[in-house]
């Protein structure tokens, strides 16, 4: 079986970040990447680290589910464990250039991580 080069890209990405490696997963990202969130456009590498590693904090745990891809582009679907969710599915579709993931599409549902707030705003730690 032959991965395309978009996918082995993306892959080499997702389990550096899932392993809490993001200066090695910083290494597949292109310094002007664009990433369009849930929370809105971010762009540049700095940026897209300040809202991708403190999330890679939480995660305990990642499952990939599905993987495709070609030459160019890449989707990725997985399912985390964190430690305020006990379920965080999500997808991510990358643009590949030259072996530098230049833009991704994250989807997830942010409906859990707010109730998670919540709960612990309404009941604080003592």
């Amino acid at each position: 079986m032959t991965t395309s080069s978009a996918l082995q890209t993306a892959l080499a990405y997702h389990r550096a970040w899932t392993s809490h490696d993001f200066e090695r997963a910083s290494s597949f990202l292109a310094a002007d990447l664009v990433c369009a969130a849930p929370s809105g456009q971010i762009t540049g590498l700095a940026d897209f680290r300040a809202f991708m590693e403190p999330f890679s904090q939480i995660m305990t745990s990642s499952q990939l589910l599905a993987a495709f891809g070609d030459d160019d582009t890449a989707l990725l679907m997985y399912d985390t464990t964190t430690i305020p969710v006990p379920h965080a599915p999500a997808a991510e579709l990358y643009t590949v250039v030259d072996g530098q993931i230049t833009h991704v599409r994250i989807i997830f549902d942010r409906a859990p991580f707010d109730a998670a707030r919540a709960a612990a705003a309404d009941h604080p730690a003592s």
